[in-house]
């Protein structure tokens, strides 16, 4: 039977039955390896605030936050992209900003 993916949508290879995370956006229950993990740091303070304790020379931490999404939801919110049939199989090519 032909598959749509190579991956078939996850990314486990053999290892079996992996853990459950819950989507950001609709609270359904994904598979980590094929949920669409998105990181992004975020500041404690605002943006006049940090520019000018920066000015000052002050250290200001900032946490990371780690949202999983479902495919769906990731799709809605521009996460991924919808690829053309035959370049679904295929991973697209990345190209690295130095």
């Amino acid at each position: 039977m032909p598959v749509k993916r190579k991956s078939r949508g996850r990314s486990k290879g053999s290892k079996g039955r992996g853990s459950l995370v819950q989507c950001s956006s609709c609270g359904e229950l994904v598979p980590r390896d094929k949920a669409k993990k998105v990181s992004r740091r975020v500041s404690m303070v605002d943006s006049a605030l940090y520019r000018e304790l920066r000015q000052k020379g002050t250290y200001v931490s900032s946490r990371t936050e780690t949202r999983y999404y479902c495919v769906s939801c990731a799709v809605h919110r521009g996460v991924v992209k919808v690829r053309a049939k035959d370049e679904r199989r295929y991973r697209p090519q990345r190209r690295w900003r130095c």
